[in-house]
């Protein structure tokens, strides 16, 4: 019995979270590639599993089990109308930038009914197995575990084994056979139940063996929905942190998802592999030492992205054990995993929804680390005292009374700003025993490295595809304003008027999209680029030439176009045309329109999100629609830094299926100007002729290389995308040169 209901709950926890990233894939090339597709995608998850939780919690309160077994086979039986799952036809995405309406809508009319019907499959077939007599009945919470083990298989699953075998529409079906055996097994369950079913028993024994209680009070509930607040609302602030710049993909949407489910796991296991008092011990240092980083802003991400996976981990693991801690018994199951889904909704929907609107700034990942500082049970029994507070004292003056003063901590010298930091960690240890100093102490941490982070800006604005700032930096002849998208920099112009014509950053004279402009000038009438950033190539404008920009974020383009910040389009090409969309999708658009006169001599393909390139603008049909738009003689134009991904491999496939000649720069600037930035860049053109010019202008220490594709090799689609073959962690470890 026991085996059933927990193959049962596996099954369910996995096509539960296999969905998830696999039809965020589905939609994500609608919307540009944005990280920002996960977060809300996944408070509309989190809304359908709590909707699946209170479905659940009321056929246990009114239908008894037995009735809801037989209201739930029917609802089974209707959510395969719905099947197999894909995008709903009918719905284009709007262009005005703000798409989180409309992504809700087609996340509940294409994957709606059948993630609700898997969504209350936990705490149903738990409350079920409760009244089935077992000798483990008075504790169903160890199927819990059982529920969150089937879903860390899924998401350890979809990027190693079903992503790279299987494309999209391969998933589908499978999910679909796979949602079949689900239904025979709740039918056995089901049948189970009503053969074995028990009216009482559970609770008393939950009592006397565990000392559950079925007494919930309002404080009680309040608790748990604040402690399952905190860790949802991290986990998309930590997933948005580290796919920002390396990509929008379902490899790094899973890697925090198994970290938070993974929680679960040890906490309402009979014997948690890391108990309680240890992960308490361990999340203090772990939260001071990401809050020193900040603080020091260090953004190594090699050093950065293990500690904030462990941070969170172990922050998840305080709370979370804190839940277990505090369970109901048998009676009351339903109930607690309502109120702790309702906590993860609004904690998913605070930082996915609310935060964008509220923050010019990514606040809401701070702010939810000083919650959970909040949130850890009170150590220090003793009475409040000001020699307790002293620490925390100490602290907020040796971090603000200098700069209030005018000294400048920022000059400090590597063993200076160690002997700074360490008294700062120390005292912030001392905290540790209560949770309301130990938070004050870390949000005045992360408040002083926040001051310090804004202190160049002068314009900032966030929106659905992120934070775009404008900074201020050097002073005199060589000041410069920056343009920063997450936290790279998109852009650079120079303030005095004499030289702001100079296009600088990845797109200098020396550069390889300088060397296509210089070399082919004559040749070049019609230019378009898909990513405008502050419109710096425009300034590679000559008389009768015509410029298109594609831009998918209208805040990008009031950026550029705002003459009080950059003008390289003002001074340049003001007449520019600028179609406000996802480029791939605006491009097709127009081939499917006839537009003809649009065809271009050079096609410039520059689209970030923060340091990721949106992996949708680089497979076979987005080549294909490149291709369509290119005049004879035309070039393409990719622009591919980055510091994690390698697309060279992606993109000489894509060249060798498309039958077209690839060649690839990785230019180093050398000179005095330090706002000239190396790149790389990769040229396509369907004949060598066509490519000869910057072949033959290419500087002595950056050549034009051939890209060569490698025989056997899968060409990526939008079916199809392998996002850890590209890592340069792997190609290194595969001995390709190309990696670095």
């Amino acid at each position: 019995m026991l085996a059933l209901y927990a193959v049962t709950l596996g099954v369910g926890a996995f096509l539960l979270f296999w969905v998830q990233p696999m039809f965020s894939k589905m939609v994500l090339p609608l919307l540009g590639g944005s990280t920002a597709v996960w977060s809300v995608a996944m408070v509309f998850f989190q809304a359908a599993l709590l909707a699946g939780y209170l479905y659940a919690h009321l056929g246990h309160r009114y239908l008894r089990p037995k009735p809801q077994a037989m209201v739930h086979l029917v609802l089974l039986i209707l959510a395969f109308t719905a099947l197999p799952i894909a995008v709903a036809g009918g719905l284009q995405p709007p262009r005005d930038g703000h798409p989180v309406f409309w992504l809700l809508v087609l996340l509940t009319l294409s994957v709606g009914l059948p993630f609700f019907v898997v969504a209350a499959t936990a705490p149903m077939l738990q409350s079920w197995f409760a009244y089935t007599g077992h000798r483990d009945a008075a504790n169903p919470y160890i199927l819990y575990a059982v529920s969150n083990f089937g879903s860390i298989l899924a998401l350890l699953a979809y990027p190693v084994l079903l992503e790279p075998i299987l494309t999209l529409r391969q998933q589908s079906l499978a999910w679909a056979i796979g949602f079949t055996l689900l239904a025979l097994l709740i039918g056995a369950c089901g049948w189970i139940l009503m053969r074995y079913y028990q009216t009482h028993g559970a609770d008393q024994r939950a009592r006397d063996e565990a000392g559950l209680s079925d007494q919930v009070d309002w404080t009680r509930r309040l608790h748990w929905l604040a402690l399952a607040f905190v860790p949802s609302s991290l986990l998309l602030g930590v997933t948005q942190h580290i796919s920002t710049d390396i990509a929008a993909a379902p490899l790094l949407w899973v890697v925090p998802l198994i970290l938070y489910l993974g929680t679960y796991v040890i906490v309402f296991a009979r014997r948690p592999a890391i108990p309680h008092p240890m992960a308490l011990f361990i999340q203090v240092p772990a939260v001071l030492i990401l809050a020193l980083l900040f603080y020091w802003q260090i953004r190594y991400l090699r050093l950065i992205l293990p500690l904030h996976l462990t941070v969170f981990f172990f922050v998840a693991l305080v709370c979370h054990g804190e839940l277990a801690k505090w369970r109901p018994a048998p009676s009351r199951l339903t109930e607690f995993y309502l109120w702790m889904s309702l906590g993860g909704v609004l904690g998913g929907a605070f930082t996915a929804l609310v935060a964008p609107n509220i923050f010019d700034t990514v606040m809401e990942y701070p702010l939810a680390l000083v919650a959970a500082c909040f949130l850890r049970p009170r150590l220090d029994q003793g009475p409040m005292t000001v020699l307790k507070a002293l620490p925390l004292a100490i602290l907020v003056t040796l971090l603000f009374v200098p700069r209030i003063i005018g000294y400048d901590q920022d000059n400090f010298t590597l063993p200076w700003l160690l002997l700074y930091l360490i008294p700062l960690a120390l005292l912030a240890y001392g905290c540790r025993g209560r949770p309301l100093l130990f938070g004050l102490a870390i949000a005045a941490i992360l408040l002083r490295g926040a001051y310090d982070d804004r202190a160049e800006e002068i314009a900032v604005e966030r929106g659905f595809f992120g934070v775009n700032r404008v900074l201020a930096q050097g002073s005199g002849d060589d000041k410069v304003l920056v343009f920063k998208h997450g936290t790279t920099k998109h852009g650079v112009q120079y303030a005095d008027p004499a030289r702001r014509r100079m296009p600088l950053a990845y797109y200098h004279p020396k550069g390889p999209l300088g060397q296509v402009f210089q070399a082919m000038d004559a040749r070049l009438d019609r230019v378009a680029g898909v990513g405008l950033g502050i419109g710096t190539a425009a300034c590679y404008e000559r008389p009768g030439r015509h410029w298109t920009f594609y831009e998918i974020d209208p805040l990008v383009v009031s950026l550029a176009r705002d003459q009080g910040y950059f003008h390289y389009l003002s001074d340049c090409a003001p007449k520019a045309r600028i179609v406000i969309g996802d480029g791939r999708l605006s491009l097709a658009a127009e081939v499917k329109a006839d537009v003809a006169a649009l065809e271009f001599d050079l096609l410039i393909l520059d689209a970030f999100s923060s340091d990721a390139i949106p992996l949708h603008l680089v497979t076979r049909e987005a080549m294909a629609v490149y291709l369509s738009r290119l005049a004879n003689g035309g070039l393409l134009m990719f622009h591919i830094s980055n510091q994690h991904i390698n697309l060279r491999p992606v993109l000489a496939d894509l060249a060798a299926d498309a039958g077209v000649q690839a060649y690839v720069q990785r230019n180093h600037p050398r000179g005095r100007d330090k706002q000239h930035y190396g790149s790389s860049w990769v040229a396509m053109a369907r004949t060598t002729a066509d490519l000869a010019p910057i072949l033959a202008s290419a500087p002595d220490d950056s050549p034009w290389q051939p890209l060569v594709a490698r025989p056997g090799r899968r060409v990526w689609t939008d079916d199809y995308g392998n996002l850890i073959t590209i890592t340069r962690i792997w190609l290194r470890w595969q001995g390709d040169q190309s990696a670095d």
